[in-house]
């Protein structure tokens, strides 16, 4: 298959070819009209050389006699040219019988040795050269018959040529584009290799020092620093792991054992109660930038596999039912179409769970979250409705951010997140090369609808 810019390449070139084999023919029907224009008028020349030495040894001679004498001096030659002389008052002395009753143009005010086109009446077009010795000038005229035939037949040769050329090159501009990106796909082909597992191998650098092997070294610069930055987010993903998720659990055992101690004390337990609260919730924020942290830079490798969406769904359409009910909001599955996707079912989950978590969050008592499986002709998407109050349109895209929260308008005591929730959802979308985005509803209720559409 031909890429778009190896066509354009090839075309490109193409034209250039025909182009300048346009030129060159163009240039060279100039030169050929020239020279024989020229050889002509040396032709011209010669001839008026032999009517001049006729004239110069029988000066006085005129009629019949000077037609006579200049007939055979000439001999054959006589018949290709038409010759007319005339003196310096314009008075004829001789003109050929091949002329007719036509009568060459007086050229006495013109340059000497003056040649000219002209249009001779029965004749046709000439080429017409004047030469003047004493009182004596000698016209002399060739049909350009003969000159536009050739160059006619020039013209339809090139036509050929140029149509032949343009084909052919077509031909030789595909070789000539494949030869000249060989070396830009060796660097495609390197850098498509280049991902999160493979990140030591390099685009191979040319022996020349040109502008591709800039460009490769320029690339290969760019991945030695990729890969600095995916070991640090490495770093930063164990140490975080370390640093902070040992010392919470630490914390929270010690907490545990102060409970038989403030056994007699509700105002201590109480309190002890919102540090382990607070301790489990900063678990869950460490875990969810643990995530998107890996999900962003590409050190999370999915094992993505062929799975019946139906039969994921239904275990996890039970669970959202008993956590609507638990909020005093009713959930439905919508739609429940069947077919595969390629897919990591933990990771699914979890997003649709954040979704429909967040959906309950801001629907009213007694309201309706819904969830849809929609499959498409080029994946599969996945939309959860609700009966909240909606966002503003500004604000759409913004809660796909880390930490963004709205609060309902209402003023309802809902359970709160960490704002991480709907981040960790756009990151998994992603990591299925999919994408997220929410809108109002538009069917005339309040409510938010989230799309997810998966790319198969």
């Amino acid at each position: 298959m031909i890429g778009p810019y190896t066509r354009r390449l090839m075309v490109r070139f193409s034209a250039l070819v025909t182009v300048t084999t346009v030129i060159v023919l163009l240039a060279g029907g100039l030169l050929l009209e020239r020279e024989m224009l020229r050889s002509m008028e040396g032709m011209h020349e010669v001839e008026a050389d032999e009517v001049f030495e006729v004239l110069r040894d029988h000066p006085g001679l005129k009629g019949d006699d000077l037609a006579g004498r200049i007939d055979t001096k000439l001999g054959s030659d006589a018949a290709l040219y038409f010759i007319q002389i005339h003196d310096d008052r314009g008075a004829i002395l001789y003109r050929s019988e091949n002329l007719g009753d036509a009568v060459m143009p007086d050229l006495s005010r013109m340059e000497e040795n003056e040649h000219v086109l002209a249009e001779l009446p029965g004749v046709g077009g000439v080429r017409l050269s004047e030469f003047r010795e004493g009182e004596w000038h000698v016209q002399i005229a060739s049909r350009l018959k003969p000159v536009h035939r050739i160059l006619t037949n020039y013209a339809k040769v090139s036509a050929l040529l140029v149509l032949g050329t343009a084909v052919a090159s077509l031909g030789l501009g595909y070789a000539f584009s494949r030869f000249t990106l060989r070396p830009v796909r060796a660097i495609e082909l390197t850098a498509r290799r280049i991902s999160a597992d493979n990140l030591r191998e390099r685009i191979p650098v040319l022996a020349v020092r040109d502008e591709l092997a800039d460009l490769a070294m320029l690339l290969n610069q760019m991945f030695d620093r990729l890969e600095g930055s995916f070991e640090q987010v490495k770093r930063f993903t164990a140490d975080a792991s370390h640093e902070l998720k040992t010392p919470l659990a630490l914390i929270r055992l010690n907490a545990e054992r102060l409970r038989t101690r403030l056994a007699g004390d509700p105002e201590a337990v109480a309190g002890l109660e919102d540090l382990l609260e607070e301790i489990t919730r900063m678990n869950r924020i460490i875990e969810s930038l643990l995530f998107i942290a890996k999900a962003e830079s590409g050190a999370l490798l999915l094992d993505l596999k062929e799975h019946d969406v139906r039969a994921l769904l239904a275990p996890f359409v039970e669970d959202a039912r008993v956590l609507a009910e638990d909020r005093g909001v009713r959930f439905e599955l919508a739609r429940d179409d069947a077919g595969s996707l390629r897919l990591e079912p933990a990771l699914l989950r979890q997003l649709l769970l954040n979704l429909v978590a967040n959906a309950l969050n801001v629907s009213p008592a007694g309201g309706l979250v819904t969830l849809e499986s929609v499959q498409t002709e080029h994946g599969w998407w996945f939309i959860v409705t609700d009966e909240g109050p909606g966002l503003p349109a500004a604000q759409l895209e913004k809660i796909f951010e880390r930490f963004v929260r709205f609060e309902p308008a209402t003023g309802e005591n809902r359970a709160r997140g960490h704002g991480l929730g709907l981040a960790i959802c756009r990151s998994i979308a992603e990591l299925h090369d999919g994408e997220i985005r929410a809108e109002n509803r538009t069917d005339g209720r309040s409510g938010l609808r989230v799309v997810v559409a998966l790319r198969r």
